[in-house]
């Protein structure tokens, strides 16, 4: 039963109305007589000042710019390239940064003791020996990994990053509910929302002096490169790839920490060295951040099964020529039945220094329920258990805590893929003003430009084949229109030309009785897939536009009908098409990358063209056949420009084969392909041609020395062959 006192300030409070946290426990807005907390009195007072229509339309703006990211979490294992929407809620929970400074400070400790708990355990084993640690949980914990015992850590530590899941007591002290040692995730989930917040509150936040995030992650990403023992080595981010639950996580971190972000087959391990497969040769890496459990990192060690570990990795870190973040067998720490223990272990060390939490070491689990915190929905405030993710990061200097994190707000546990709470940023606020930190250069840092970074074979591969399904799925939606345009023509009746259009279609493979045929979809999904796997790699824009496209084709696919209203969707399709287009042409940095984006896309249009001329330009096509192909090929109006005549076999081939001042003619894309191949490392090596270099010549010139008369289909089909031999020739050389 509420307390009257608090019932009545809450009926009075403005913006608070109905706002109703349980009796008995500790709810971070309000006192136990119904006042708001002193920390949080000025944002309420914002708050309050809001209308519905405005906290609605600050809201839409948070959530659409978590979209636009990308921000998804998804169920390991799930199909696809996409992830349930992130769930996100605007009001933040509000902690004042004395309060944080203690909680801090506890946490610092904590990961000292499981530092020691995990040198020990993989190193003398005394804790066990004496009887502070049970053998049972530890030895039958599959996280507890033998192949590592004995290896010390080429960083001369166990633990780099650790994650608590944190909540209060009724009487309003801090417990930890979960020790994250293994690779732990949340830490971009905390960035993403705290950028989604600010662009909810953006005067709040200014006002209210909230510690900046920036500092935190450029303090770990300079202690990372400070683990190097290589020399001259790499960092990069370790992940599962695009099935795994955090990979939107992981790609945006990578991106921000300007990281490498590699899957399993991205590395090779000769001789206990480390490499990076990349399309330029193997690359020395020295460091690398786990983002999978360290039971999948190394199948032939540790998890056989794994698909998604580096073998040879624990030979690697055995040798001490790679450092691990955090270090193999780490997550043996997380075991719940070890908790109880802490507290015995940090008394024999000398117990935890007066800065500790009153009752931090608890000896057994509570089933207290957690503190509540507001969240809005449904147009009111309401109270909903809280439970903190908190990071620790190790730098030079010691432990440093993210001044921050998130909440999980009626979820349970804290663990962010779950079906059911919401997720609210954290802030960390001071009585005056705080310095506006960010990951930028300071002014007084010397300018030194950047190397180009070093390009996987996997990355460059799935760039490749994104230019090549964008580019077949531009080619499907042109036949398409020019299918639904002639049928609103003709109407049900059938012709010569509509027979072949739809045959060749159906080699495409293309159903011509769909409207939306699934094999337009397919396509659109495989270039969504690509992208996602180079996440890091591709503009933010780019991904929404081709995201946007693809869900764009499904929805229409439902109610399109044949004839003009298909033809319709077939042109708002190609505008869609074109806006990416221009994104990646306009936007996108000339980068390896960038150059095998652009060889699939005018490999697979080279490869269409000739495919299209030799089934609509055949001398024994019927009737319009030229025609049409010109629409395909996105010639016609250049022609009738150009040609006063009408539509005549040998100017067509002329100008969709030879005209070098068409960009869809064939010899201008194999010119194109040609000085893209030039620039790919190692295309010329003392003067010497690379067997990709001289196919791609060759292709070349035996079409510049063709006429439009002796361009036949036989002619067309070897130029197919010679494309197809460059495809594979590619792949050999860069991309596996």
């Amino acid at each position: 039963m509420l307390h009257p006192t608090r019932r009545q300030a809450l009926e009075q409070g403005p913006g608070l109305a109905g706002y109703r946290p349980p009796a008995g426990g500790f709810d971070e807005l309000l006192d136990d007589e119904g006042r708001v907390r002193p920390v949080w009195r000025h944002f309420v007072e914002g708050f309050a000042g809001l209308s519905e229509a405005e906290l609605k339309q600050r809201t839409a703006r948070g959530e659409q710019y978590l979209h636009d990211a990308g921000v998804f979490f998804r169920r390991q294992g799930a199909e696809g390239a996409g992830g349930r929407t992130w769930p996100f809620s605007p009001v933040p929970l509000i902690l004042h940064e004395r309060e944080w400074r203690d909680l801090a400070g506890g946490l610092v400790q904590r990961a000292e003791l499981l530092e020691a708990v995990a040198a020990d355990l993989y190193g003398e084993n005394r804790l066990v020996a004496e009887g502070l640690l049970p053998a049972g949980p530890v030895a039958a914990n599959p996280a507890w990994l033998r192949p590592l015992v004995g290896v010390r850590p080429a960083s001369g530590r166990w633990l780099h990053f650790l994650a608590f899941d944190v909540a209060r007591r009724p009487d309003g002290r801090w417990r930890v509910l979960r020790d994250r040692t293994d690779s732990p995730a949340g830490a971009g989930t905390a960035l993403e929302t705290r950028l989604a917040t600010q662009r909810v509150f953006q005067e709040l936040f200014q006002d209210s002096h909230v510690h900046r995030l920036a500092g935190f992650f450029r303090a770990f990403r300079n202690a990372l490169a400070g683990f190097d023992r290589v020399g001259g080595g790499r960092v990069g981010m370790l992940t599962a790839g695009p099935g795994g639950p955090n990979y939107f996580e992981h790609a945006y971190l990578a991106r921000y920490l300007g990281f490498m972000l590699f899957e399993g087959e991205d590395i090779a391990v000769e001789n206990g060295v480390a490499t990076v497969r990349t399309v330029a040769g193997p690359r020395p890496l020295g460091v690398v951040w786990r983002r999978l459990r360290a039971g999948r990192a190394d199948p032939l060690e540790l998890d056989e099964a794994s698909g998604a570990g580096v073998p040879g990795l624990v030979s690697a870190i055995r040798e001490g020529a790679l450092s691990a973040v955090n270090a193999l067998g780490a997550g043996v720490l997380e075991e719940p039945a070890l908790a109880p223990f802490l507290a015995k272990i940090a008394e024999a060390r000398g117990g935890p220094s007066p800065g500790a939490p009153e009752g931090w070491w608890a000896a057994e689990a509570e089933d207290a329920p957690p503190s509540t915190a507001p969240v809005r929905a449904e147009g009111a405030l309401r109270a909903e258990p809280a439970v903190l993710r908190l990071f620790l990061a190790l730098t030079p200097e010691g432990w440093r805590a993210m001044p921050g994190g998130y909440a999980r707000l009626g979820g349970g546990d804290g663990a962010p893929a779950r079906d059911r709470g919401s997720v609210a940023d954290i802030w960390v606020v001071s009585d005056a003003p705080v310095p506006v930190d960010t990951m930028a250069v300071r002014p007084s840092d010397a300018y030194v430009r950047p190397l180009p970074g070093t390009l996987p074979s996997r990355a460059a591969d799935n760039l490749f084949w994104l230019g090549r399904y964008v580019e077949r799925a531009e080619a499907a939606i042109r036949l398409l229109r020019a299918l639904h345009l002639r049928m609103a023509e003709t109407g049900a009746r059938d012709n010569p030309l509509l027979a072949s259009l739809r045959d060749y279609l159906r080699d495409m493979p293309l159903d011509p009785g769909e409207t939306v045929p699934q094999g337009l979809l397919s396509t659109l999904d495989s270039a969504l897939v690509c992208a996602s796997r180079v996440h890091d790699r591709f503009s933010i824009d780019g991904w929404t536009a081709l995201r946007n496209l693809t869900e764009a084709a499904e929805e229409m696919a439902r109610t399109a009908r044949p004839g003009d209203d298909t033809a319709r969707i077939m042109t708002a399709l190609l505008h869609r098409l074109a806006g990416l287009s221009g994104l990646v042409h306009e936007n996108m940095y000339r980068f390896t990358g960038w150059r095998f984006l652009i060889l699939g896309r005018e490999l697979e249009r080279a490869s269409g063209m000739a495919s299209a001329l030799a089934h609509f330009a055949d001398p024994a096509a019927p009737e319009g056949a030229l025609d049409l192909a010109m629409e395909i090929g996105d010639c016609a109006m250049t022609y009738q420009r150009r040609y006063s005549l009408g539509t005549q076999r040998n100017m067509v081939v002329d100008l969709m084969v030879f005209d070098t001042m068409n960009p869809r003619s064939v010899l201008y894309l194999l010119d194109r392909m040609r000085n893209l191949i030039a620039l790919l490392p190692g295309a010329e090596t003392h003067g010497v041609m690379s067997p990709l270099a001289r196919a791609a010549l060759r292709a070349h010139a035996a079409i510049a020395v063709e006429t439009p008369e002796t361009v036949d289909r036989a002619a067309l089909a070897a130029l197919e062959e010679r494309l197809d031999e460059l495809s594979d020739l590619v792949s050999g050389a860069y991309l596996t």
